[in-house]
């Protein structure tokens, strides 16, 4: 079952969708084949035959016709077994629906489709045409519904018809003897007869068999013989011979017969998945199920339509809980039945009020669809017992309670999300506790997540839960997609209550700092055959950089290979992703990049198919019903085909600087063949028509162009193809620009900030005008100063209204916005104006604490504390109401004052003596008039007649730390008979007893505060203050406390700073202050609000008081206290010592020096130039520096350039060429704002020429570098060999480089052509001696100038590379052996090569050897020996070899005693 040439080089067609099992059937049925071609030679299709075989055929009646009965006989012999062997290959190809070539035998695999009269354009690639056989022109198919007698449509009657064929079968084959036909040679099966068949075709043939004897007149009628070649009848007339067949050959082709079934139905059930209907696609509903409302009793059904291949597993659940059919017999019945899936309820009840889901799923993913079932119950008939027999679930869309139906649900959230700041690629968790009251057991509420209004469901990317009483959402990895307001809804019944929250998702640190964020939404837009059209929306954040493009990555579904769709980035935020492959599934990613680098990539795009809309929608339409029918592909006599019209309605749909998308309607002239296009092009005002699409036709009415130059003028048209030939063109396309037709949007306008809460900010804007296809809005934020912007958004918001969260209390801000479409984004708005993060202003929460602090007999004067809440607004006074309370009945409330009191007291008139009254206060602001307060207790209008003062009001306690604190208060209302003069602090520990107080001071002090020193870390206490008078001491005032004496963590004291202009100032910051908070100054606990020497100014949580002029008047204790903080305070002394510390850091600041890091330096630089610096410490950017010389102020010009870093304090003047008029003094003078510092060099005499000389030599180096040179000069290295090789580095080479060898001014001839490879240039000298000392010089040169080196190999040096080759030499010498000669016995050494210069001493234990005609030394080419003649006894011992180097000796030894010493001898004397 080979596939045809066509598809050969698209294998991904077929093979790419089959799985392995399905592959190894179609490997083992092509096996079995070949194996049974016997059973199916000279047949072809069974089911069709070609016109060419129907003539065939005729011609061969007509000559069967006149031959005689012998023949005939033979040949109903012969087709018998014909028959046989056809109804073979019928069983195969006519289950399958293939065509005759899919049947053909071995024999006649090679022939093909005769060609053409005439030649026909081909629209093969060059690749398709070299697979193509010689002489082959593609054979144009049509396909039609052929219905053939023998093939069925229902199970039952294909196993009629496999019985009736197997009944034939056996009935030819129980024959006591067959007939055989010779066959050919390129038959691979031998029979054991001779075979006289000699034709390479096989003859397809249909016989209707009804009797063994029929005549031959009765075969001509009967029966119908196609003859393929014109050599049958030759074939036919050759003889036959006959033999018996055997038991065993009846047995084998039985058990062959049964193995090709088994494979036939394997295959069978393959092929009949194997169509383009069941490519693999999720699950889609096409039919939805519907949503019922019934009556009890009432059966009910629910349908769906579902396709997806693999064909998806289908499951209903009733309220999220999976159906079991056989846990309630009878109940339900589930069927699935050709793609359409139902679910039947009998008999409905109460109970079954629900909502359904069916549930599809397969490989590609899970899909499901819901329907509600109402089941209604006439009026009076609630069952009671049924709802107390405890259901499992009950309807979402009833409020049913044991005592009926409810009348409303009450829902809550507790335990809130809150708005959310997320990082890209973290875990985040979004829940609140709902609660439901009533609650009603087993009756559970519908949650529903949305974010920016749109339901979610899960995936892969989020996740919901619902325990019962707490719902979660949760993010397994946050993308910049996840952004925006997220809302939960629960509803019960017919109630529903929501509450919602934002999240932020912040960009993912860079891999690469300076590179930008990864873009979002990465999206299909549009898809077919040749391309798919990607859109996504730009980030918030460029890296610093602007976006330079995108890159755009794509990866074929079920694969990790990802690969990058263009090679230039692109700007424009849509993209033609072309080349990929028909059928198959994409996803796509999206990376930005900038100068500095690529971004992360974005979250993965939903997968695509490169399929035409027209056949998705046909793919998904269709029914996933097994297909019971055949269709048979014949194919046609090749025929004048039709030359297709041109294409009409073509226009350009998109044109952007990358590229220009084309679209088409087919010619309606077109033939009944598939037709191609060819995309042309030209230039505007001209006819050069260029084809875009050389080499691949376009086989969708659509075209992606590239490689358009921006700016020009185009026109376009189209041309169709087929067979038969190359159509006219279309008409031309408008002239068409490339370049971006979609404008960015102009930046939006009028930004208006306003207060929100204490931490966000709420930005409108104008939105752009004339902005087309916008995707939304970036806003900015920045604290006012900074110059340092942040986004506010990651994903872009549409409207014109957006909340900025995650801002700093207290810090003043700045907006900026700046629109977004597919062309890029607009510049950035104007700046809004700054405003300062507070949380919008509130009606004060009610005062507290009155008291009545003085009592006359038609007045009283009442004190209270100030609201805990000032609702983000300075309070701007109070009501005070009063009633008369008579036998303890309270009357009607009354104003006390009209007009507002700014103060917490206030003096109650009118009223009347011995009278009970009660009070309430109400605080205001510039919200409005807050709550009042708790009634007050009673107080009695009566005169007090009390001398002494009455108690102190108002204490606070501030400065708080682990042993010590400030206690402040205000004087007593009633100061007595006269005035106050003094008072009395005392405190306890919180849990002591009453008789446990103690005075802090013990005589009165006069301030209203005091540092309390002494406390105990950790202990809690109270305070009272008692004011005195000349009548004695007052009563106590209230407590203030209790107080913990502890520093808490944060806890900053107020620090002194001067500045760079010798300002002096107080400085103070709080991390702790609240949207109401303030700082307050004040000098002995006195306000300086309007001192005249003090400045104050307040920023965020960081104060500043400033000394206008420092002087004795200013000595003082300075605190600053922290409003609406629980004592947040700190305070500075000033005393004289402090005082004189001050000014003379503020003189020292005032007249400053510039710090200097190094002093003035002189360096020679690569050219030989000469450069001047200096670093100072850090320069402003207004620092100066003059630079002098000789006293002379020089400029920069041709012969001075200077330059100053700022950032780096480093100052530098570069001079190309020292002269001698250049020797003298440089001076650099420095000024930077009020600092001033200089630094000097000295350049003259010995130092100025020796400088002089170093420029001069470093210019001529870079002049010699220039052109090719040496990185570094001759040397010489002793190998391992023994041998000596020059080398040297060279630099700035190229090919036409050369380099010459000298020797002592001889060039030498050098075998082999250097490469340069490295840069390194070698001459190897081998066997170093004497001979090759001597000068050394290479040379190279080019048109670019010449270097040479040289290096001198005499006297000493040449001794010390003697002294590292005989170093070598010695090194390579082998251990001594011992070897016996006809004259006695040598013990000798290899070494690499001998030179004179390496010594040779031999020692006979530790005694130097004396030479003698009886035992000598010498060298004999590289073995060095020792010769003992006639050895005796006295030879024994131990050698040692030494060979002297010139420095070091080298020893080998060997021990000629023993053994040794006797086989040595004993081979001595059998030589001698």
């Amino acid at each position: 079952m080979s596939l045809p040439f066509y598809q050969r080089s698209h294998q991904h067609y077929d093979f790419s969708y089959r799985n392995k099992d399905l592959r190894t059937t179609v490997s083992h049925y092509q096996h079995e084949k070949k194996r049974s071609a016997i059973y199916t030679q000279g047949s072809t299709a069974y089911s069709s035959r070609s016109s060419a075989a129907h003539r065939q055929e005729a011609e061969a009646f007509r000559q069967a016709s006149a031959a005689s009965f012998q023949q005939q006989a033979s040949q109903y012999a012969l087709s018998s077994d014909v028959s046989r062997k056809a109804a073979s290959a019928y069983d195969y190809g006519s289950s399958h629906g293939l065509t005759d070539s899919s049947l053909l035998l071995d024999d006649y695999s090679s022939k093909l489709s005769p060609k053409p009269k005439r030649a026909k354009h081909s629209l093969l690639s060059g690749e398709e045409k070299e697979n193509l056989p010689s002489d082959y022109m593609v054979p144009i198919f049509s396909g039609r519904q052929k219905h053939v007698s023998g093939i069925t449509d229902t199970e039952e009657e294909r196993i009629k018809e496999a019985a009736a064929y197997i009944a034939q079968r056996n009935l030819l084959a129980s024959e006591e003897g067959i007939t055989t036909s010779k066959q050919s040679t390129a038959s691979k099966q031998s029979t054991a007869s001779k075979q006289s068949m000699a034709s390479k075709q096989s003859t397809a043939s249909k016989q209707s068999m009804t009797s063994k004897q029929s005549t031959a007149s009765r075969q001509s009628t009967a029966s119908k013989q196609s003859v393929v070649s014109k050599q049958a009848t030759s074939t036919l007339q050759q003889e036959e011979t006959f033999e018996k067949k055997s038991r065993k050959v009846a047995i084998r082709e039985k058990a062959e017969c049964l193995s090709l079934r088994k494979t036939l139905e394997e295959t069978e059930a393959y092929h009949a998945k194997l169509n383009e209907d069941h490519l693999l696609h999720a699950p889609e509903f096409i039919i939805k199920p519907r949503s019922h409302t019934v009556w009890e009793k009432e059966n009910v059904k629910l349908h769906c339509s579902i396709a997806g291949w693999p064909e998806p597993r289908v499951t209903w659940y009733k309220n999220q809980v999976p159906i079991n059919v056989h846990a309630n017999p009878g109940k339900y019945i589930i069927e699935s039945r050709y793609g359409m899936h139902t679910l039947e309820i009998n008999a409905c009840d109460f109970e079954d009020t629900a909502q359904y889901r069916a549930s599809a799923m397969n490989v590609k993913g899970e899909l499901s669809a819901y329907a509600s079932v109402v089941v209604k119950r006439y009026k009076g008939e609630f069952d009671e017992t049924r709802f107390h027999a405890g259901v499992s679930t009950m309807p979402l869309s009833f409020a049913v309670t044991p005592y009926g139906y409810a009348s409303k649900f009450e829902i809550h959230f507790d335990d809130k999300f809150d708005v959310s700041f997320g990082r890209e690629g973290e875990t985040m968790s979004l829940g609140c506790r709902v609660v439901i009251t009533p609650e009603i057991k087993h009756f559970q509420p519908e949650i529903q997540w949305y974010r920016n209004g749109v339901p979610l469901s899960p995936s892969k990317w989020v996740q919901t839960l619902w325990s019962g009483e707490r719902a979660t959402l949760t993010f397994s990895h946050l993308n910049k997609e996840d952004e925006g307001l997220y809302t939960i809804r629960v509803r019960m019944g017919e109630y529903y209550e929501q509450y919602s929250a934002y999240v932020f998702v912040r960009d993912a640190d860079a891999e690469i700092e300076g590179a930008p964020a990864a873009p979002l939404d990465v999206k299909c837009l549009e898809a077919n055959k040749d391309y798919i059209i990607i859109s996504w929306k730009q980030p918030a954040v460029d890296g610093g950089s602007p976006i330079l493009g995108y890159f755009i990555d794509k990866c074929e579904v079920g694969t990790d290979n990802w690969s990058q769709c263009n090679d230039t980035p692109v700007k424009f935020a849509r993209f033609p992703v072309t080349g990929l492959i028909e059928g198959r599934s994409y996803i796509f990613r999206v990376r930005a990049v900038n100068k500095t680098g690529i971004g992360f990539p974005s979250r993965v795009s939903e997968p695509v198919a490169a399929l035409d809309p027209a056949e998705k929608a046909r793919l998904k339409s269709r029914p996933s019903a097994p297909w019971t029918g055949q269709i048979i592909v014949t194919e046609e006599e090749p025929s004048e085909g039709i030359v297709p019209g041109p294409p009409t309605d073509l226009s350009v749909t998109e044109a952007t600087r990358s590229y220009v998308v084309l679209s088409w309607k087919p010619p309606r002239q077109r033939g009944h063949e598939g037709i191609m296009y060819f995309v042309e092009k030209c230039e505007a005002g001209t006819e050069n028509w260029q084809r875009v699409n050389t080499e691949l036709p376009v086989k969708s009415p659509r075209f992606a162009l590239f490689d358009l130059a921006e700016g020009k003028s185009y026109c376009f048209r189209v041309r169709c193809s087929n067979s038969a030939g190359v159509g006219e063109p279309s008409d031309a396309t408008e002239v068409t620009v490339v370049g971006d037709k979609l404008d960015i949007p102009k930046a939006p306008g009028k930004i208006i900030p306003s207060r929100n809460t204490d931490t966000s900010v709420v930005v409108s804007w104008e939105e752009s005008t004339d902005a087309k296809e916008l995707v939304g809005y970036y806003i900015e934020a920045s604290i006012a100063g900074s110059g340092k912007w942040e986004p506010c958004n990651n994903n872009p918001v549409k409207g014109s209204r957006f909340t900025c969260h995650g801002l700093v209390t207290g810090q003043s801000y700045i907006f900026r916005v700046r629109a977004v479409n597919a062309a890029g984004l607009s510049e950035y708005s104007q700046d809004s104006e700054a405003i300062e993060v507070k949380a919008a202003i509130a009606p004060p929460s009610p005062p507290h604490d009155i008291t009545c602090l003085e009592s006359f007999r038609d007045s009283m004067v009442l004190g209270w504390k100030q609201p805990d809440k000032i609702g983000g607004a300075e309070i701007t006074g109070y009501y005070v109401n009063y009633r008369e309370v008579i036998d303890g009945v309270p009357g009607k409330w009354r104003e006390a004052n009209v007009k507002a009191v700014s103060e917490e007291a206030y003096k109650i008139s009118n009223l009347k003596e011995n009278v009970v009254y009660q009070f309430q206060v109400a605080a205001m602001n510039m919200a409005g008039l807050g709550a009042p307060s708790a009634v007050s207790e009673c107080f009695k209008c009566e005169e007090w007649t009390i001398a002494v003062p009455g108690p102190p009001h108002s204490l606070k306690c501030s400065e708080v730390r682990k042993d010590s604190l400030v206690l402040q208060w205000k004087p007593p209302v009633h100061s007595g008979r006269t005035p106050v003069t003094g008072y009395f602090v005392d405190l306890k520990e919180a849990k002591a007893k009453e008789d446990q107080w103690r005075g802090l001071n013990e005589a009165a002090i006069k301030n209203v505060y005091l540092k309390v020193r002494g406390l105990k870390e950790g202990v809690s206490y109270v305070f009272r203050v008692r004011a005195i008078n000349q009548a004695g001491v007052g009563k106590p005032s209230d407590l203030a406390g209790p107080v913990v004496a502890e520093t808490r963590p944060g806890t900053k004291e107020v620090v002194v700073n001067v500045d760079d202009d010798g300002v002096i100032s107080l400085n103070f910051e709080c991390d702790q202050m609240t949207p109401k908070s303030e700082f307050t100054w004040s000098k002995d606990y006195v306000s300086t609000e309007d001192s005249p020497r003090l400045e104050v100014e307040s920023k965020g949580n960081k104060t500043k008081m400033t000394f206008k002029d420092l002087g004795m008047d200013d000595l003082g204790l300075y605190s600053c206290d922290v409003t609406d903080t629980d004592g947040i305070a700190s305070s500075y002394l000033i005393d004289e010592e402090e005082l004189k510390r001050l000014l003379a850091l503020s003189h020292e600041h005032k007249f400053p020096t510039v710090p200097v890091k190094s002093e003035l330096a002189v360096e020679i630089l690569e050219k030989g130039q000469v450069r001047f610096w200096m670093q100072a410490e850090k320069l402003s950017g207004n620092a100066k520096v003059n630079y002098i010389f000789n006293e002379k102020e020089i400029f920069e010009g041709p012969k001075y350039k200077m330059h100053i870093d700022r950032n780096t304090g480093i100052i530098e003047m570069f001079m190309e060429k020292l002269q001698d008029e250049d020797e003298g003094t440089y001076t650099f003078q420095l000024q930077d704002g009020k600092a001033t510092n200089h630094s000097t060099v000295v350049l003259i005499g010995d130092v100025f020429k020796k400088l002089q000389k170093e420029a001069e030599f470093q210019r001529q180096e870079w002049i010699r570098k220039q052109g090719p040179h040496f990185a570094e000069y001759l040397s010489w290295e002793v190998t391992g060999e023994c041998n000596v090789l020059l080398k040297c580095k060279v630099a700035n080479i190229k090919k036409e480089t050369h380099i010459v060898w000298y020797k002592d001014e001889r060039e030498i001839s050098v075998d082999e052509k250097h490469d340069f490879k490295d840069g390194i240039c070698t001459l190897l000298i081998t066997e170093f001696s004497k001979k090759d000392a001597g000068i050394y010089e290479v040379i190279l040169k080019d048109d670019r100038g010449k270097d040479k080196s040289r290096l001198k190999l005499v006297d000493e040096a040449f001794k010390e590379l003697m002294t590292e080759v005989c170093k070598k030499i010695a090194l390579s010498a082998t251990d001594l052996k011992i070897q016996s000669t006809a004259e006695g016995i040598r013990l000798y050494s290899f070494v690499t090569y001998y030179v004179e210069d390496l010594k040779v001493n031999w020692s006979h234990n530790g005694a130097a050897i004396r030479y003698s005609d009886r035992v000598k030394t010498g060298v004999t080419g590289e073995q060095i020996w020792l010769q003992i003649n006639e050895p005796t006894p006295n030879d024994k011992g131990k050698y040692v070899m030494e060979l002297f180097d010139g420095k070091t000796g080298h020893q080998k030894t060997v021990d000629l005693s023993g053994q040794a010493y006797e086989e040595a001898y004993a081979e001595f004397q059998r030589l001698k």
